[in-house]
């Protein structure tokens, strides 16, 4: 099992952020985190990653606890924040080659060329980043996301800012890598997910209130659209 999240709690000082939540991610199958704004989303993914300590429960990936184990997590793991930190004064093939180092990769610059080539920067890589479109700069941060070949992914609304043409591109790109990894991706876009997803867990309030794959979970609600049990779930 890839993910397995326990009971993971977190509190702001008397304000509970995310509210005993259980849920488990696997290998090949790409995981929809949905709810609305404050819901506990990016919370739920800075502690995934090892970012933000929870106040109680338990995170692993791969085995290894978030908290405890905060190298190996590094390295079998790839994250894209909703806003992505980026050296805008740097080219886009520096900043590249300065990700692949940091991760110790071997031949990197060839690594660095075949994750240019996957996220359709090849045009852009001579720029420096400040002068992307957000676009772009969202390709960027997806590209030193995979660049270590990473294992687990956890991509915070990954098609942000993207045209409709770039939004194609980089869903077939997620579908591609989800199918040897485990990817979850959180968006505020049910078409993301229906294009996407094959599980989708909902939050409301800090909790989780759906846990199922899309087909069980439109059964479930009488074939209804994600969009209309999204609603009745999150009222």
């Amino acid at each position: 099992m890839s993910i397995r999240v326990t009971e993971l709690t977190k509190y702001f000082g008397t304000q509970k952020a995310v509210d005993g939540i259980s849920f488990e991610a696997k290998p090949g199958r790409i995981l929809g985190f949905l709810g609305p704004n404050g819901a506990g989303k990016s919370t739920t993914m800075r502690m995934l990653t090892g970012y933000l300590e929870p106040s109680s429960g338990t995170a692993s990936l791969c085995g290894f606890d978030t908290q405890l184990q905060n190298l190996e997590i590094k390295r079998l793991m790839g994250y894209l924040p909703e806003n992505t930190p980026l050296y805008t004064d740097m080219y886009v093939q520096e900043f590249l080659l300065f990700v692949g180092h940091t991760y110790g990769l071997k031949d990197v610059k060839s690594r660095v060329v075949e994750t240019i080539a996957a996220v359709g920067l090849e045009t852009e890589q001579h720029k420096k980043i400040g002068m992307l479109s957000k676009g772009y700069k969202q390709r960027v941060g997806l590209a030193q996301a995979i660049i270590h070949n990473p294992e687990v992914l956890i991509l915070d609304e990954p098609t942000s800012g993207l045209d409709p043409n770039q939004l194609a591109e980089i869903r077939d790109l997620i579908k591609s890598l989800g199918k040897d990894k485990t990817v979850i991706l959180s968006t505020h876009i049910m078409q993301e997910v229906e294009a996407l997803c094959d599980d989708v867990i909902i939050i409301n309030k800090g909790a989780v209130v759906a846990n199922h794959p899309i087909a069980e979970l439109k059964h479930l609600h009488g074939n209804a659209s994600l969009e209309e049990i999204f609603k009745k779930l999150t009222a």
